[in-house]
């Protein structure tokens, strides 16, 4: 199967468990890898049969306009539902990094999601 990737695309979603939390939106990095076939994509050199992973960064980057979650698990499973959907991939794997921990680099949630 053929992959696309988004590595750590900086948004700003509002995700905690406490309301203070979720009072300003947080910066989170998400990474994306869909599993298509774009055989007559590349065999036609042509965009309307790939998935297009502009449209779906700028998709992204809007993602959490007027949406708040309590868990990054939560919001993993809605990008990658959002994803299905929408993008149409077969598979779709994301993570969601979050600052969270100040000894930290990161905590970080990732699930796969296949289509049905």
């Amino acid at each position: 199967m053929d992959k696309i990737g988004i590595t750590d695309l900086e948004v700003f979603y509002r995700v905690g468990i406490t309301e203070e939390e979720r009072a300003q939106p947080q910066r989170l990095l998400l990474s994306i890898e869909l599993e298509h076939d774009f055989t007559s994509a590349i065999s036609r050199d042509n965009l309307a049969e790939t998935i297009d992973y502009f449209a779906l960064s700028q998709r992204l980057l809007k993602f959490g306009d007027d949406c708040h979650w309590q868990l990054i698990e939560t919001l993993a499973a809605d990008l990658a539902a959002m994803i299905l959907d929408e993008f149409g991939p077969k598979t779709v794997w994301v993570q969601v990094k979050k600052f969270a921990v100040p000894q930290a680099g990161y905590v970080c949630v990732s699930l796969r999601r296949a289509a049905k």
